[in-house]
């Protein structure tokens, strides 16, 4: 993430004063730094624990239905962003098939937008978390393009009056967004995503995998190389050596997948 150093090194040359840019860049650096920590804590908080009930992801996917088509098409962007929040919320198969069934019938002309987000606010009445978890997820889909047409971001600020969600959330929650785009493009994102590819391969799953599968997965990948498993066949010293490493590799795997995926 750079936006804070380039802003602040430019307010900074606005002053003719060599020092100021480079003040300007410092606390450039410190807000970019504020803004990364800000949306990875907020990234870690965000899921709920436990299963959501299907009174919470029908009206999910369904706004997110009709916020993909009220602009008149649906992108593969926003395609691709509801498949990974399907993904990243452990939707088993059964639920992805009604995640795509109900992401269809907002697409539909007649959709009954408010009638459906009331609805919601009822299922999560005592859960202001889970309130603004749904305007966060229907953001990064809509985010998933370049711009945010002007009917999206209507729809968008009706559902959160409906959610007793105010502007000023709405634009922190709009920054968070904005901000983990630019850092998932940045060198210390493609670090970030290279670490977190290497972790499937580490437990032998693909992306794609459910949390169960996850699971297990680790649990196989444990019992094959724990020294305790090899200790019958008198192995030598650099076996042993050698399994304490692949247990710490599969243990390291498995934690950064279970943050990244909030598996309980």
């Amino acid at each position: 993430m750079y936006w804070g150093k380039i802003i602040g090194t430019l307010a900074g040359l606005a002053t003719l004063k060599p020092w100021f840019a480079l003040l300007g860049l410092f606390l450039g650096h410190q807000v970019d730094r504020f803004l990364v920590a800000q949306f990875q804590s907020f990234d870690r908080h965000s899921s709920p624990s436990g299963r959501l009930p299907d009174d919470y992801l029908r009206p999910l996917f369904q706004t997110m239905g009709h916020l993909a088509k009220i602009d008149g098409r649906v992108s593969e962007q926003e395609i691709r962003a509801a498949r990974a929040i399907m993904h990243r919320l452990g939707l088993g198969p059964a639920q992805v098939r009604n995640a795509i069934n109900w992401f269809d019938e907002g697409k539909q002309a007649a959709f009954p937008l408010l009638q459906t987000v009331r609805q919601l606010r009822r299922a999560a009445a005592r859960r202001a978390e889970l309130r603004l978890m749904f305007v966060r997820l229907l953001l990064e889909v809509v985010l998933a393009k370049e711009r945010m047409h002007q009917k999206e971001r209507a729809v968008i600020w009706s559902v959160c009056t409906e959610l007793d969600i105010g502007r000023v959330e709405l634009a922190q929650l709009e920054a968070m967004i904005r901000a983990q785009r630019g850092f998932r493009h940045s060198p210390a994102g493609d670090a970030d995503a290279q670490r977190v590819k290497q972790a499937y391969q580490t437990l032998g799953v693909a992306e794609s995998a459910t949390n169960d599968e996850v699971k297990k997965a680790y649990r196989r990948a444990m019992n094959k190389s724990h020294p305790d498993k090899i200790a019958s066949r008198n192995p030598d010293d650099a076996v042993v050596a050698e399994a304490h490493k692949r247990t710490r590799e599969v243990r390291g795997a498995y934690e950064m997948l279970k943050a990244r995926r909030s598996i309980r």
